[in-house]
């Protein structure tokens, strides 16, 4: 759930052509009035602009029971697309949920976010403060940033489909089984997803060719690009989290590089079925990318103080632990821990080990010229060699 720095100006650049309703708009299930648009500011109306399947059912609908305001709750499927409203509609919206690496850290550069009011935020007390330590080099003092949720970018696969097109002895838990073009042409018969975002994907392919995810010398994006280009005959997919889950859990897609919580909400879907497949989320060995999804407030937010409420209450540890089962992502909440159901805290996919949160990089920001090289890598992977 993250990009850099030039991603951030091509999205500001193209704004201007963009209409307003680019992203996958649709509200959660149990959100009341999933059909009304109220303005910006309108009176009672707090706007919210979250990734799509990042909250729990009942999330929305009773906080709009206890705090009495109207919640216009819409949806992204990447950051791109959050930045593009952003510009449109500056005050469109009063919460969003920007990755902090390097998405957020940019806003605050560009003075897009306007500082919290940590006497209206009482339930700060329970982020954990490892993790705000983590954030305070790109918000000093924590000043516009609430961490939300964290999490990795994996394989998500089904297992029997996977050893079937590879044989039963094949190693499960590297990135080779998509960025090595022998194996991505034998799994393309039963389908190969590929998130689409740029950073995500890209970083992936660096740590798996030993470098790091961070890596934007010319010559690793030009190995990137050739990678890239060699697996792309045989990738079925580059979309949505929403469209992999629902793929994956429907045997559409027999691989996929996702997020850590995603692929598990297809497991807990394909769960259902009658004879449900093994879904697995694997951290491959050589490492992975950890991200963490925070909460802002825009700075021409037209109801920051319906923001701030809206914020305070999912960081009550009950609340934000409810989320935490339902979309299967660890939070930054310490004091949530107890109330998340074991099978989520015990799962070492959403909470890994310390050996492998040791292989684990955040990203980082790259110059304007390293950025739009990488991004050129990009297109040609998605849209054909150019």
């Amino acid at each position: 759930m993250r990009r850099n720095s030039l991603v951030f100006g091509c999205a500001l650049a193209f704004a201007a052509l963009m209409l307003p309703g680019c992203g996958e708009d649709a509200p959660p299930p149990a959100a009341p009035n999933p059909s009304a648009t109220a303005p910006a500011g309108a009176a009672g109306t707090l706007n919210v602009y979250n990734w799509s399947d990042y909250i729990a059912e009942n999330t929305v609908a009773d906080f709009q029971t206890r705090s009495g305001l109207r919640v216009n709750y819409d949806v992204y499927s990447n950051n791109e697309t959050l930045l593009q409203r952003l510009a449109a509609s500056p005050g469109g919206y009063d919460v969003v949920f920007p990755s902090a690496r390097p998405y957020a850290e940019q806003l605050i550069g560009e003075g897009a976010l306007q500082p919290l009011d940590k006497g209206k935020l009482p339930n700060l007390r329970n982020i954990d403060s490892e993790i705000l330590a983590e954030l305070a080099d790109i918000d000093p003092g924590n000043a516009h940033l609430v961490p939300y949720m964290w999490g990795t970018t994996g394989i998500g696969m089904n297992v029997a489909k996977v050893r079937a097109a590879l044989g039963a002895g094949a190693a499960l838990d590297s990135w080779g089984l998509l960025f090595d073009p022998a194996n991505a042409a034998k799994l393309s018969s039963c389908g190969i997803g590929v998130l689409d975002d740029m950073l995500e994907t890209t970083s992936a392919l660096h740590i798996w060719m030993g470098r790091s995810a961070n890596d934007h010398s010319p010559e690793t994006t030009a190995a990137t690009k050739r990678t890239l280009l060699a697996i792309r005959p045989h990738v079925r997919k580059i979309t949505g989290s929403s469209e992999l889950i629902r793929d994956l859990a429907a045997g559409d897609l027999c691989l996929v590089l996702s997020f850590s919580g995603d692929v598990l909400q297809a497991r807990a879907q394909a769960e259902e079925s009658e004879n449900p497949p093994e879904i697995r989320y694997v951290i491959p060995r050589e490492g992975a990318v950890r991200w963490v999804d925070v909460m802002a407030i825009p700075k021409k937010s037209a109801n920051a103080e319906a923001a701030h409420r809206f914020i305070d209450y999912l960081l009550e540890p009950k609340v934000i632990a409810d989320i935490s089962n339902f979309v299967s992502y660890a939070n930054a909440n310490a004091a949530s821990t107890a109330s998340i159901d074991p099978v989520v805290t015990g799962d070492a996919g959403i909470y890994p080990p310390p050996a492998v949160r040791a292989k684990l990089q955040s990203l980082g920001s790259a110059s304007n010229e390293d950025a739009e090289r990488r991004q050129q890598a990009w297109n040609a992977f998605v849209f054909g060699e150019m």
